[in-house]
């Protein structure tokens, strides 16, 4: 999939097979719901070669479409990404968000509530193309004791298994975070192991990362802005260590009332540190106050960690193959072939190394 969750509500880092995934876990109407969404999801795609010869388009998306077509030529013939059809089409789905995912945990624990299928493995979260459902589904959770948390999908892959379109809520973005989603997306084309997010989603990071600074140098652009990376960053590096407390807590034999009171100590620890951030080194930007103001609670920090985990250990690993993007590709295959463990030595050793 795609897209650090925090972002405007980036998540279309999730690879969400739809009708694909008929089978393993889950109810027939759930499956039946996810074929319906993807089926018209393929039905509203139109070539976007065609509407750019379109009198009837709006100035606006065709350059927006032209200027995704662009970057999408780019990442075959620079990027080495597959060449087929996806994000050569485009599909207005007539909503803001794509999909609504679910993640769910225990009240005292910060391991999801896994999904799994037979594509895509096991995931942390349910996709829901009506938020209706979703809300539903949350719901019932709630009343079972589960912490819920929805958030709203901009894009997602179906790993080459259909031609993925640009979607009409992908063009609410910046045209630099439009770029990368196409680029991170088709590198979940190029390499999807199942069972490991945190592999998938770094290694599609890097290549986004990678991918934007190479079509900003090829076309005469300045370096991207770091400011908003580096605050991304720290902002994470916070929710990461508020996340590592909770877990120490959870581990701890305190009584229920006790455990349930010293939880929300640490949410509320999580905000003060926030606004310490915010106001002492950000100048008061509050780039991120909606998401730390509005409810927290363990499910909302899941996603936190996953597209960032591994990037250095690609990073190095792209310099070992000194940029030689089809070798990368294969070094990285080889490396989704070991069994897990080993595959996460090899990372830490990689990580450890540059």
């Amino acid at each position: 999939m795609t897209f650090f969750p925090i972002d405007s509500v980036r998540w279309r880092w999730v690879p969400l097979l739809a009708a694909l995934l008929l089978g393993g876990c889950g109810t027939l109407d759930y499956y039946g719901h996810l074929a319906r969404g993807q089926l018209q999801l393929l039905q509203a795609r139109q070539p976007i070669n065609r509407l750019l010869d379109d009198p009837q388009v709006s100035p606006q998306l065709r350059q927006r479409l032209a200027l995704a077509q662009q970057a999408r030529s780019f990442a075959s013939a620079a990027l080495g990404l597959p060449d087929n059809r996806s994000y050569r089409l485009y599909a207005d789905v007539q909503r803001p968000y794509v999909l609504w995912n679910l993640f769910a945990t225990p009240e005292f624990s910060l391991k999801p509530e896994l999904h799994c299928f037979p594509i895509a493995g096991c995931v942390a979260y349910r996709g829901y193309y009506q938020q209706s459902r979703a809300r539903g589904a949350a719901a019932l959770l709630k009343q079972r004791g589960f912490d819920t948390y929805l958030g709203g999908v901009e894009a997602y892959s179906t790993l080459g298994w259909f031609d993925d379109p640009i979607l009409n809520t992908m063009l609410r973005w910046s045209d630099e975070r439009l770029i990368a989603v196409i680029f991170h997306e088709l590198a979940h084309q190029q390499l999807y192991v199942s069972d490991d997010t945190a592999f998938n989603e770094s290694f599609a990071t890097f290549v986004e990362r990678e991918g934007s600074r190479q079509w900003r140098a090829a076309r005469g652009l300045a370096p991207a802005d770091l400011h908003g990376s580096e605050q991304r960053e720290q902002f994470t590096a916070l929710v990461l260590a508020s996340r590592a407390r909770l877990e120490r807590l959870y581990a701890s034999e305190l009584p229920v009332p006790v455990m349930r009171a010293a939880k929300q100590a640490e949410f509320e620890r999580l905000r003060a540190d926030y606004r310490t951030l915010r106001d002492r080194q950000w100048g008061g930007s509050g780039r991120y106050d909606a998401w730390i103001e509005a409810p927290l609670n363990n499910a909302k920090l899941l996603p936190f960690g996953l597209y960032d985990q591994w990037v250095p250990a690609f990073a190095a690993l792209f310099v070992q193959v000194q940029g030689d993007w089809p070798l990368f590709y294969r070094r990285v295959a080889t490396l989704g072939a070991l069994p897990i463990e080993a595959r996460t030595e090899a990372l830490q050793a990689l990580q450890d190394a540059g």
